[in-house]
C-alpha cells in the first residue's frame, strides 16, 4: 500500500517532498505494473505537479492535498482524454472537453489526475477481467495469479500497488467492494445521492454510485468529502450499534473459510459494541425479487447497449459480456417496473429497520479466484461471477453505502473483507462507524 493522504499531506507541508517528485515516482510504478491504466496523463500530470509545487512555494496551496496524483477509473470524463469504458467499441469516441463534475471538483483542491484506470468492459463484471486491455493484477503472497476483483479492478490494483494513495471507480452491483475486498484495500460505496453522477458513464441509471478506494477508512473520507469540493475535518470514529443478520449468514454459499472469518471478527466486536441480532426483512425480500425477477441493472446495461449490441460492433465486446447482456433479455419492462417498485419500498422499510444500526456481513462469499481457469472456461467464469456478487448486489439494490474491510487473511495469504453497510443516506454514520471498527480490529 502507498503512503496515507495525510502522511504525504505532512511531507508536502514539511518540505520533506514535492508535488513533482511524488508524480514521477507514481508514473514510474503505473508503467512498471501491466495493465493498470488504460490512459497515463503524464504529460499534463507533470505539469499540473509543477504548478502545485509553485503553489506551495508561495504559500497560495489549494489545500493540504495539493500535489497529490489519484486515480480515476476509465469512466469518469476528464477533459482530452478519451472515456473508453474499458471497450474498443469506443476507441472513436472524441475526447471530453471538460471534467466531470467530481473530477473538477477534485482538481479544486489541488489533487493531480494521474491517468484513467481499467476496468470489466462496460463495467458489467465483478471479476475485473478485460480481454482488450489486460487484466491486471494484485500483489498477492500467492504462486498464481487472482482475479482482481470488478469491475473497479484498475483502480484497486493502483491503490494495492501502491501507485496511487487512492482511485476513484463506480459501484452498480458491487465495483468498488468487490475489488477492495479481492485486494485488500478499503472500498467505499456511497448511495446514489451523494456526489454529483455528470460525465460518469453509465451502466445502469437507477443503480450506479461512486466511490474511492484508499488504504483506509480515514482516506476513503478525504475523499468522499474531496469529490464534493470539501477538505474534510478529521474523522472522529463513532462506536456504532452492529447489526447482525444469522439468516444471512448461514447462506450455505459463504465458504467454509468466509464463514469462520466473518464469525471471528462479528465475536471480537461484540466484546467492544452492542450487537442487535435480528432478520432484516428488507434484504431478504430485496433477494427475493432479484431471484425471481432478474437483475435491474441488467435490463438497464442491455437498454444502454442495445444498438452497440445489435449492431457491426457486437463481434468487438468481450463475449462474456455479451452473454450477459443478451441474458437480459428475458426480463420484460414489467418485470423492471415491479423491480422498481419494490426497491423503493424497501428502501423505505430498511431505514426503519435497521433503526440507525450498521448492517456487518462478508463482503464476498469467497476469496480472489484464481485468475487463468476463469479466463479459460466461460461458463465457470459465468457462475463465479454470479456468486461474487451475490451479497453487495443486493446492498445496491437496496443503496445501502458501504465500506468494504479488510480484516484478515486466509491461510494461503489472501485477503478477507468484512462490509459495514448502512441505510440510504447515513454516510456520515457509515464512515465514523466503519472508522471505529477498523480501529477496534487494529487492522493498521
Amino acid at each position: 500500500m502507498p503512503e496515507s493522504l495525510d502522511s504525504l499531506a505532512a511531507a508536502l507541508t514539511a518540505g520533506r517532498t514535492d508535488a513533482v517528485q511524488l508524480v514521477e515516482r507514481a508514473l514510474e510504478r503505473a508503467q512498471a505494473c501491466d495493465a493498470v491504466f488504460i490512459t497515463l496523463m503524464a504529460e499534463t500530470a507533470l505539469a499540473q505537479a509543477h504548478a502545485a509545487r509553485t503553489r506551495r512555494a508561495q504559500g497560495r496551496a489549494l489545500s493540504p492535498y495539493d500535489g497529490i496524483p489519484i486515480a480515476w477509473k476509465d469512466l469518469f470524463d476528464i477533459s482530452g482524454t478519451r472515456t473508453s469504458a474499458g471497450s474498443r467499441t469506443r476507441d472513436d469516441v472524441a475526447p471530453a472537453t471538460v471534467d466531470a463534475p467530481v473530477v473538477a471538483a477534485t482538481r479544486r483542491l489541488g489533487f493531480i489526475a494521474l491517468g484513467k484506470t481499467n476496468l470489466s468492459e462496460f463495467a458489467f463484471s465483478g471479476l475485473g477481467a478485460n480481454p482488450h486491455f489486460g487484466t491486471p493484477t494484485a500483489d498477492l503472497p500467492v504462486n498464481e495469479p487472482r482475479m482482481p476483483g470488478g469491475s473497479s479492478s484498475g483502480s484497486a490494483v493502483a491503490v494495492q500497488r501502491g501507485i496511487v494513495p487512492a482511485a476513484i471507480g463506480t459501484d452498480t452491483a458491487g465495483s468498488v467492494r468487490v475489488p477492495a475486498a479481492f485486494t485488500g484495500c478499503v472500498g467505499y460505496k456511497a448511495s446514489q445521492a451523494r456526489y454529483d453522477m455528470t460525465g460518469v458513464f453509465p451502466l445502469a441509471g437507477s443503480l450506479d454510485s461512486l466511490g474511492p478506494l484508499a488504504g483506509s477508512v480515514a482516506e476513503c473520507a478525504i475523499m468522499d468529502a474531496a469529490m464534493r469540493g470539501q477538505v474534510a475535518p478529521p474523522l472522529a470514529p463513532a462506536r456504532p450499534v452492529l447489526v447482525v443478520d444469522d439468516a444471512l449468514l448461514d447462506d450455505p454459499d459463504i465458504t467454509p473459510p468466509v464463514r469462520a472469518h466473518i464469525e471471528a471478527v462479528i465475536a471480537q466486536l461484540a466484546r467492544l459494541a452492542p450487537v442487535r441480532r435480528q432478520r432484516i426483512e428488507p434484504w431478504h425480500r430485496a433477494r427475493e425479487a432479484i431471484a425471481r425477477l432478474g437483475w435491474l441493472g441488467a435490463y438497464e446495461a442491455r437498454a444502454l447497449h442495445l444498438a452497440t449490441l445489435t449492431g457491426p460492433r457486437r463481434e468487438l465486446i468481450d463475449p462474456r459480456v455479451v452473454s450477459r447482456l443478451d441474458g437480459a433479455a428475458r426480463i420484460s419492462g414489467e418485470a423492471a417496473a415491479e423491480l422498481r417498485a419494490i426497491r423503493a419500498r424497501e428502501m423505505g422499510a430498511l431505514a426503519d429497520t435497521l433503526d440507525g444500526g450498521l448492517l456487518v456481513l462478508p463482503t464476498v462469499r469467497h476469496v480472489a479466484p484464481p485468475l487463468a481457469p476463469l479466463e479459460a472456461d466461460p461458463e465457470r467464469f459465468a457462475r463465479v461471477n454470479v456468486a461474487t456478487l451475490a451479497l453487495t448486489m443486493v446492498a445496491s439494490f437496496l443503496d445501502m453505502p458501504g465500506v468494504a474491510l479488510p480484516t484478515g487473511r486466509s491461510v494461503e495469504g489472501l485477503p478477507f473483507s468484512t462490509l459495514i453497510c448502512a441505510a440510504p443516506g447515513r454516510e456520515d454514520d457509515l464512515l465514523a462507524g466503519a472508522a471505529w471498527v477498523e480501529r477496534a480490529l487494529s487492522i493498521h
